[in-house]
Parts: C-alpha cells; structure tokens; sequence
C-alpha cells in the first residue's frame, strides 16, 4: 500500500522538478543506485517495469528504502495493464506511471486514490486524462513532440501539468527550454545514469551528476 499520497506525490514531483528514472534486474545494483541518487538529492523516482521478474525486484528495493530512506518516495513506470498497476500498488507503488492512456489503469489507481501518469500525445488525450482524474500527463515521446507541445497545450489549458519523458537531458539548454515552455516536472534516465568507460554504472558520478541536475532546475525556475 502507498505510503504517500496522491497530493504528497504530485508536490514532490514539483517540487524536485525531476523524476529520475531506472530499471536494473540486480537488486543489488538497484540498491546502490537508489542511495546514490538519494545522496544526490533525489526524494521520488520511477522505478521501470521492464524485464522478467521485474516486481520482484521494485519489492525488495521498496523495503530496502522503507528501511534506510523512508522519506524516498518509490512509483512505478511503463506500466501498461490494470493488473499490473494492482500488482505494484500491492507492492507500495506510489505512483504508476504509463507509456499511454488506459482507462483501466486511471480506475484501479483512482480506486486507491494512488497518482497515475498516462503517456499523451495529443490535446484530446490530454484532455480525456484530465477528466479521469489525471493530475500529471506524462508527454512522450517527448524528443518526438518537443517544448513547443507543452507551450501550445498550455495556452488554451493553462491548468494542465506536463511532464516530458524522452529527449530530456542534463544539458542546461535542454533544460531550460522544457521549463520555459511550462513543464510542472521532466523525467530523466540514461542520461543521468551516467556509467564509466566499461560501461558499468558510476554511481559516485551519478550522485553528483543527480546533485548538479537538481541545482540546475532549481536555478532555472528562480531566473525564469
């Protein structure tokens, strides 16, 4: 069961400005990245469905940060059925976050009154989110649609939250145009996850690259 709510979600997502996002079929290397993303600064990320036995993994990684970092709130991504949304909010999902909208998910989620992103590619998608209860439309691609998408959406419904998935970096001019065009929040992974030349995951640079980020997007909005 969630331990944080839907409204507690929704402010940290803002508040960070950042969702980072990841997925590792080693628990043992989720753990380690989950603490260096939590001494960067990170209070809430995505853990991604992907790969067999994947709840299996987000189970033991959500009792490890229920133990050692209680305050970190834990959702889900890529999730694509009801059922699978259920599964994970057995497991203490606080967020699920899917890849497009289903009306299935908006209603086991709203059920438990748990925080649900649906990927949204057009003005009527989002619009339809919005009357299931959405909160937070996730965009994505966002390296397909681009700033300018959040811009125009916005302007006839300036109460809709976006959050850009895909095409977003680190770079502070990637940044910047995102928040400039109105994003609440931006969904970041491979390019935070930052791995050395063997390609093994950093996760010295991964804490400080998570650190910088949030500076930046911190900086960004104050000058904005």
């Amino acid at each position: 069961m969630a331990r944080f709510t839907r409204i507690e979600v929704a402010l940290k997502m803002k508040e960070q400005g950042m969702v980072p996002l990841f997925y590792h079929k080693d628990i043992e290397v989720a753990k380690t990245l989950l603490q260096s993303l939590y001494k960067g600064g990170a209070r809430l990320l995505e853990f991604t469905n992907r790969g067999d036995y994947a709840h299996e993994v987000f189970a033991a990684l959500y009792k490890f940060a229920e133990k050692e970092m209680p305050d970190m709130m834990l959702g889900v991504g890529s999730v694509t059925d009801a059922g699978t949304a259920s599964l994970y909010m057995q497991l203490g999902a606080n967020f699920i976050v899917t890849p497009v909208l289903r009306e299935d998910i908006a209603i086991v989620c709203n059920r438990k009154k748990v925080l649900w992103s649906p990927g949204c590619g057009s003005l009527t998608e989002i619009a339809r989110a919005e009357e299931m209860g959405c909160e937070i439309v996730k965009l994505f691609p966002g390296s397909v649609y681009g700033p300018n998408m959040i811009k125009s959406v916005r302007a006839p419904q300036p109460w809709t939250n976006i959050m850009p998935t895909g095409g977003v970096s680190t770079d502070p001019e990637n940044l910047k145009a995102w928040f400039a065009a109105g994003a609440y929040c931006v969904g970041m992974g491979s390019k935070l996850m930052v791995k050395d030349k063997k390609g093994m995951f950093d996760f010295k640079k991964i804490g400080t690259h998570t650190k910088n980020t949030l500076a930046l997007i911190k900086k960004i909005r104050e000058t904005a």
